[in-house]
């Protein structure tokens, strides 16, 4: 006869920065964030985060969970998952990323670090030539 009442799941909405909209700061954000307007500043993301075609992030640093880039992005990044750079992406920093995936026509300018990094040989090490006997210079000729 009685019910008890239960709230709902409470479900965290997406973060949306509207065309013409621009925002200057710090922005954290727990759950997704989609960019079509205009942001200066620092920007951490808990979930996913994508810049549209229109949209712009210009600061420090950017963190997400995955990042799919339409738009311009010109911050230092970090990506937890995979960054996505479509054709009509332009990013201009470093990257630290699990996974990247770079469509043809996408622009990109800075250092780009992925996948498990311990894995790697040192910079300091230099594999040699088969056959040559010397170790590789990083250059023609000696």
């Amino acid at each position: 006869m009685f019910r008890k009442n239960t709230p709902p799941p409470s479900k965290v909405l997406p973060t949306y920065i509207a065309p013409n909209s621009e925002f200057q700061g710090t922005l954290h954000v727990e759950g997704d964030l989609l960019v079509e307007g205009i942001i200066h500043g620092t920007v951490e993301v808990r979930g996913d985060m994508q810049i549209s075609e229109n949209g712009l992030i210009e600061g420090p640093e950017v963190r997400a969970r995955n990042l799919t880039v339409h738009g311009v992005l010109k911050a230092r990044v970090m990506v937890e998952g995979k960054l996505t750079l479509s054709r009509t992406a332009r990013l201009e920093g470093d990257v630290n990323a699990s996974a990247l995936s770079v469509e043809e026509g996408a622009f990109y300018v800075g250092y780009i670090e992925t996948g498990e990094t311990k894995a790697l040989p040192s910079v300091r090490t230099r594999p040699e030539l088969a056959g040559s006997g010397d170790a590789y210079t990083g250059g023609l000729g000696s």
